[in-house]
């Protein structure tokens, strides 16, 4: 049976980044990816925004990976010419109650160490004249990214390090063992044996660890489905920098995003999903949902134009909280809560995942450096 010191599940953003961690921190390093390319599951249909940390309850591994993430991100575009654009965003007020939220907003921001400014109606709209709003909270720090550039950077690291992605290589589940040696058991029937196993299989990971003999079934959440739509804006946007109303709850609203080349997308909107794996998954945008997206927009945009909206395309979260329950924060599963030694379960990786990648890696490989 071959045999390596540390085989990641998942060729997504996280896994990627925590495989090329591990391999420079010298263990030999396998990616197994059922899909024939990187990146193909949750990577590659997000708003690619590099998230400043606004949002998350001080002191959670949200808020502290988001913002250490965002550092390394950015530092990794830079070293490595993945492009990307710091645009910053502009959090808007159109009510007192929404005030009230974008004044807490501050408070945590700045409890996060997120650099942000409480902006009146007239500062605003100097900055973005079309936009409508009674307050607005800038945050300087935010940005979009390219994320498959991002993706395929994190690959070559890895490489150049030794480790290697094998493609087409759904993992069927594993034989854990208390001695730090796992079997790992692939859906072509081959066997790998591996002291290390992390499981960042994203939308598949609670159903994955469940086939992992030697997990106990109280260490697995339960997993839910919410799907984003997005759609696209016909002709170029008048902002250059992103809009998000302020939160309600635990979704950020229908915001307004821009790619690097400046074109505008909305969304994404929050609709569950009634289904039990991510097979059954429809990722169909559904034109109708446009007539919601019209009016939310409208609050903060009077002037998008009947007719521009065109459904692009739409992204699943992989949630491991129901509809009306509190979202919980990452859930980065090491031996020392489920004392599996060498396993880490990686769940409810949702955003702000793609801008902490970085530092979830930093995390994973320090819970394994002595194995």
């Amino acid at each position: 049976m071959d045999r390596v010191d540390a085989l990641v599940i998942g060729a997504g953003v996280v896994g990627l980044a925590v495989a090329r961690s591990l391999a420079q921190a010298g263990f030999e390093t396998i990616v197994a990816e059922a899909q024939n390319a990187i990146g193909q599951g949750v990577s590659s249909r997000n708003s690619e925004v590099i998230h400043a940390g606004l949002y998350y309850t001080p002191g959670s591994l949200k808020a502290r990976l988001c913002v250490r993430g965002k550092e390394l991100l950015y530092a990794l575009c830079d070293s490595h010419g993945v492009p990307y654009r710091r645009c910053g965003k502009l959090t808007v007020a159109n009510s007192g109650a929404e005030e009230a939220a974008l004044r807490r907003l501050q408070d945590r921001a700045v409890a996060n160490g997120v650099p942000v400014q409480l902006l009146d109606a007239a500062q605003a709209r100097a900055l973005e004249p079309e936009l409508q709003c009674q307050a607005a909270l800038l945050s300087p720090s935010t940005g979009v990214v390219d994320s498959h550039g991002f993706m395929l950077a994190l690959q070559g690291d890895l490489e150049r390090a030794g480790g290697m992605v094998a493609l087409g290589s759904a993992v069927a589940g594993a034989r854990l063992s208390d001695r730090g040696s796992h079997v790992v058991r692939m859906a072509d029937g081959s066997e790998l044996e591996a002291a290390i196993v992390v499981n960042s299989a994203s939308l598949h990971a609670c159903a994955l660890a469940r086939r992992f003999e030697g997990l106990e079934a109280r260490f697995i959440p339960r997993e839910f489905f919410a799907k984003g739509n997005y759609y696209s804006l016909a002709g170029r946007a008048p902002f250059t920098r992103l809009i998000y109303p302020a939160p309600a709850d635990a979704w950020l609203g229908v915001h307004l995003t821009l790619d690097l080349g400046g074109q505008a997308k909305f969304g994404p909107d929050i609709e569950w999903l009634d289904v039990e794996t991510p097979e059954q998954i429809d990722y169909a945008v559904d034109p109708a949902r446009a007539e919601g997206f019209y009016a939310e927009v409208r609050r903060y945009w009077p002037g998008l134009p009947d007719g521009a909206l065109a459904p692009s395309y739409s992204g699943v979260r992989p949630k491991i909280h129901g509809p009306d329950e509190a979202a919980p924060d990452f859930r980065i599963d090491g031996p020392a809560l489920h004392g599996v030694p060498g396993l880490v379960n990686l769940f409810g990786i949702e955003s702000p995942g793609l801008t902490s990648s970085l530092a979830i890696a930093q995390v994973v490989t320090a819970m394994l450096k002595g194995v």
